[in-house]
């Protein structure tokens, strides 16, 4: 059976991102009723980190102990990958597969993570790269499920991102093309989302029914559900010192309740992957307001990791029949009443 890796969003189907959505949701259902599931016992997920993490991490962690299962948190220098070691990416990707059950990874460059799914013959997770984050996306998409608007379903939904084209802003992008939203991006020109990206997303929303716009007029706010910003500084390449972003993107592009009040819907809901910078991309009195959902969301990173670990690796889990077990459970019992040691009456034995 061919694995599957989840690297970015736009390589599943609609109807599988759905399931994902689905799936998540009823697992977390379970669990808040006192119900864990063990649908990953015995599985053990290696999580390569080349940045730090606090959602990530800590999701992915919970993730795999609430269901049954490890994970082991392969930090820098804890593994012989990078500065320091000598092992390649391919070769670490060969040996991570024949040692766990599904691979995680934070890395630098998106090249990094597609290179370890190549090499790697267990699922492979994009756990961010400078290109996309679409471990986030699907518990975007999950926070955005549970919120949908009186009356509509994902395809009536507008969804606005505000501020910079960063890699959490393509993978929204993605994702509401996927699923036939109606996306926008609402930022400078110099910020906009890169022209390669933008034509595959387009392509994308038009198999779907969904729809892109791209301005920096603000009378692209209106009526929109959901209001999404991010950072204005990248991880990656293009980090600018605080003044330099802050005469690109304030005050137009901060998310208060001014901005909010710009889509004429007065239930507008707030979206942020956090970290925040308080007073820089959002207010205070947006973030912890009422129209937030951002702490909802971090709370559906978890959702979604137990998801996506879950699907990647449920048509690889092999359930041993009782017979099966029956014959094990005997052979090994009998290996081990018959042990060597057992047979040697003279433990005075020299080397």
């Amino acid at each position: 059976m061919k694995k599957r890796d989840y690297i970015d969003t736009f390589t599943f189907s609609q109807n599988e991102m759905q399931f994902m959505v689905d799936l998540g949701i009823k697992i977390k259902e379970s669990i808040r009723n006192g119900y864990y599931p063990q649908l990953l016992k015995n599985r053990n997920l290696g999580m390569i980190f080349e940045q730090t993490s606090t959602r990530t991490r800590n999701s992915a962690e919970a993730a795999m102990s609430e269901l049954g299962g490890h994970a082991l948190y392969l930090a820098p220098g804890q593994i012989q990958l990078g500065e320091g070691g000598h092992e390649s990416l391919n070769d670490t990707g060969h040996v991570l597969g024949e040692l766990l059950d599904i691979i995680g990874a934070r890395v630098n460059r998106h090249e990094e993570v597609e290179n370890l799914a190549k090499f790697s013959k267990v699922p492979v997770v994009n756990f961010m790269s400078d290109e996309s984050h679409p471990t986030q996306a699907l518990g975007d998409l999950i926070t955005i499920e549970e919120n949908l608007p009186k009356g509509k379903n994902l395809m009536d939904v507008k969804l606005v991102f505000v501020g910079d084209a960063t890699q959490v802003a393509i993978s929204t992008m993605f994702f509401c093309a996927q699923m036939g939203m109606e996306f926008a991006q609402f930022g400078p020109k110099t910020n906009q989302m890169p022209k390669d990206v933008l034509e595959h997303a387009k392509r994308i929303a038009q198999e779907n029914g969904g729809s892109i716009e791209i301005s920096d007029d603000e009378e692209v706010l209106k009526d929109a559900d959901f209001i999404y910003t991010d950072v204005w500084y990248g991880l990656y390449d293009k980090e600018l010192q605080r003044d330099k972003y802050m005469k690109i993107f304030y005050p137009k592009y901060q998310v208060n309740d001014q901005l909010l009040e710009k889509t004429g819907n007065k239930n507008v809901k707030f979206l942020h992957c956090l970290p925040a910078s308080r007073g820089e991309e959002v207010s205070d009195s947006v973030l912890d307001g009422e129209h937030s959902l951002a702490w909802d969301q971090a709370g559906n990173r978890k959702t979604a990791m137990r998801a996506i670990f879950v699907y990647l690796l449920n048509p690889r889990i092999k359930m041993a029949s009782d017979a099966l077990k029956n014959k094990y459970k005997g052979e090994l019992e009998e290996m081990l009443v018959n042990e060597p040691y057992r047979d040697n009456d003279d433990l005075s034995i020299k080397y």
